[in-house]
């Protein structure tokens, strides 16, 4: 099967692929949650949710298997470094009580995926310590069980925790596609951007598609 990607169209066999959907949670993407409390507007990131959720409904539909990242710490916060916890100066700090419980804690209300593109029962969901999926999670073993060979990306930020797992994903071999309209950053240049990095040189972190792309590439090999 081909995408219609950028630099130039990707094969790929929806048998040995994956979606990786990173961190769309409601600490990041609701209003009150730690992104805006960093000072970033959230509506942003909340526009790429139908998108997102198309995304995943194609793959689904395809039989490609869906796997959802959450960033987010233990409640004692042993996986929390200083040098993240103490960085800048948000009016909330990882761990802090607020409006959707503690920040970035596992469990809590706020480190929970949006309903919207909420993981179906069955679903693998990583919950990652750090920006990169790979980090300190099982991702590597349940994908290499999978059999997987391409990765296909959504979700947030996509300078930060998108770009360093697919940058991790390149690293271990697996091709890597970034879904466009399904990814988003709090400053627009900075997604811009990615997107060329990603791309530039003949695809040396992986390819971008639309989400249209992708997913009438996989209705077109079940019609």
């Amino acid at each position: 099967m081909k995408i219609d990607a950028q630099p130039f169209p990707l094969d790929i066999d929806p048998a040995t692929t994956a979606l990786i959907v990173i961190d769309m949670q409601r600490d990041f993407i609701e209003a009150g949650g730690f992104g805006a409390s960093l000072g970033n507007d959230v509506s942003l990131l909340q526009a790429i949710v139908p998108a997102t959720a198309r995304l995943i409904a194609g793959c689904r539909a395809a039989g490609v298997p869906v796997i959802h990242t959450r960033e987010c710490h233990r409640p004692d916060l042993s996986d929390c470094p200083p040098a993240k916890r103490l960085r800048g100066a948000p009016s909330l700090r990882i761990g802090d009580h607020g409006p959707m419980g503690r920040v970035l804690i596992a469990g809590e209300p706020g480190a929970e995926i949006i309903h919207e593109v909420f993981p179906a029962a069955g679903e693998k969901v990583i919950d990652k310590p750090g920006k990169g999926a790979f980090y300190a999670t099982d991702l590597g073993e349940h994908l290499s069980g999978l059999g997987t060979r391409t990765l296909i990306f959504a979700g947030v930020t996509t300078e930060v925790c998108v770009q360093t797992t697919m940058r991790e994903a390149n690293d271990r071999g697996y091709d890597c596609l970034l879904a466009e309209d399904a990814t988003e950053s709090y400053f627009p240049a900075f997604k811009a951007v990615t997107l060329e990095m990603i791309r530039a040189q003949g695809a040396i972190v992986g390819w971008t598609a639309t989400v249209d792309d992708i997913v009438d590439a996989f209705a077109a090999v079940q019609a």
